[in-house]
């Protein structure tokens, strides 16, 4: 049986509250191929990018919900997991 994948590309705009202003993230199935977020403090964004790559997307929500930055109630981190507890959705 061939194993069949499922790509895609999902465009997320994070709350105002954070300093990132689009995150893109490419998955394959359940996977995270590549997020890419724009704005926001390079090192922690392409830190945190790097570190999820391979991961599975219900690990890297585990991980990251919650984190919040100073006062705002959210973080970059935050605003990812909730862009990915969307993609899930759209592959469900």
């Amino acid at each position: 049986m061939a194993n069949i994948s499922k790509k895609m590309e999902y465009r997320y705009t994070p709350s105002n509250m954070v300093c990132s202003h689009e995150m893109i993230i490419e998955v394959d199935g359940d996977i995270i191929k590549k997020v890419t977020i724009e704005g926001g403090c390079a090192g922690n964004t392409v830190g945190v990018s790097n570190l999820i790559q391979g991961m599975k997307i219900d690990e890297a929500i585990k991980r990251l919900k919650g984190i919040q930055c100073g006062m705002k109630g959210t973080s970059c981190p935050d605003q990812l997991a909730i862009a990915l507890e969307e993609v899930k959705k759209q592959i469900a």
